[in-house]
């Protein structure tokens, strides 16, 4: 039986913000968001009690919390921030996967500092983090990670929590489905639909039916349901997709302005995966209308490209695959099913695509 914890930082962008600059300790600030078209990054718990969240637009905030303080984000303080803490978790045990900056699952079956209960430890990490880093951590801790990364959110913050196993069916019962892992906003509406609101709906079917009425996802979360996860901690995890991505200063309109967006868009992911070593062969564009409706629309190359002007040629496809009846705020370009890779490949485009458009 493993023992996992989960640590998530608190509001981690923001109490670096508090902590290096004193003044705006208790005040509701958000990281980022600034601009006209901003998006809050991270919001202190005290703009989170007037309702502002991450990924939430700037000018919504502002209106939600008059007194809010925009912050400009700080990426490079945060990493090093983030490697302190993750030298505090290689004390306790090397099997550590970090997620983000500001969370990590670990593995404390066969800790460095010897048998020790996984509450003790998850304790004793907090401890360092708070008197290292002047910073506060939530922890879960449990006999897998969905539950442990489940206990890590519900004492927020400065929490920790176990979840042990003969507690873990009650706890999941109550589990609204949207909260289950793999389980997105359309997923959630799917499963609901199907009578599917919550983990009692689920233990209440067996396994062979799960499958039956969800498809071959019903059996993994039927078993999420029971408490199992058999995922083991990676400390080695592969890099799965590459994006970029812009918000615009002022909506476009029209193809050719978009086509410019995307020819930017593709000389910087370009740049991007030649310094990491990747190639992929699917090419994403997302695209957010005025009023934030989000499509995504994909497409398979034969295969890898080997530069911005192949990029760009899929990202200018993509645009074309339907008609954009509005304002467009941001572009995205992406690629996944990324391989490393240390060969410089000259291959032409396919001309071959399979395109989706998910809204």
């Amino acid at each position: 039986m493993r023992k996992i914890i989960h640590v998530d930082m608190d509001a981690f962008y923001a109490a670096v913000e508090e902590r290096d600059d004193p003044s705006l300790c208790g005040r509701p600030i958000a990281v980022g968001g600034g601009s006209a078209r901003g998006v809050v990054m991270t919001a202190s718990y005290a703009a989170r009690a007037f309702g502002v969240r991450s990924a939430m637009p700037g000018a919504r905030a502002a209106r939600l919390c008059p007194d809010l303080v925009f912050v400009q984000p700080r990426f490079a303080v945060y990493k090093a921030v983030s490697r302190e803490i993750r030298a505090i978790f290689a004390r306790w045990t090397e099997l550590v996967e970090p997620l983000s900056l500001d969370e990590a699952y670990l593995d404390v079956t066969e800790p460095l500092t010897g048998p020790a209960p996984a509450m003790i430890i998850a304790s004793e990490i907090k401890d360092a983090i708070r008197a290292e880093t002047g910073l506060t951590a939530s922890a879960g801790v449990a006999v897998n990670k969905f539950l442990a990364k489940l206990a890590s959110d519900m004492e927020k913050p400065d929490g920790l929590c176990v979840i042990r196993p003969k507690d873990a069916m009650r706890v999941l019962s109550g589990l609204p489905i949207g909260r289950f892992h793999g389980v997105g906003p359309a997923t959630a509406r799917r499963l609901e639909a199907a009578g599917i609101a919550n983990g009692a709906d689920l233990q209440a079917l067996t396994e062979a039916e799960a499958i039956r009425r969800l498809g071959r996802q019903g059996g993994h979360f039927w078993r999420l349901a029971h408490g199992i996860d058999e995922r083991p901690v990676e400390t080695g995890r592969d890099r799965k997709s590459l994006s970029v991505e812009t918000t615009f200063a002022r909506d476009l309109n029209g193809l050719p302005a978009l086509d410019q967006a995307v020819d930017g868009l593709a000389e910087e992911l370009a740049r991007r995966l030649a310094q990491a070593g990747f190639r992929a062969t699917t090419v994403t564009l997302k695209i957010k209308s005025h009023d934030f409706r989000l499509t995504t629309r994909q497409t398979t190359l034969a295969r890898p490209p080997d530069g911005a002007a192949v990029l760009a040629e899929a990202g200018r496809h993509l645009l074309r695959r339907a008609p954009i009846d509005s304002p467009v705020r941001l572009l995205g370009l992406g690629v996944g099913g990324i391989t490393a890779s240390t060969t410089q490949l000259h291959l032409p485009l396919d001309d071959t695509y399979e395109t989706t458009d998910r809204k």
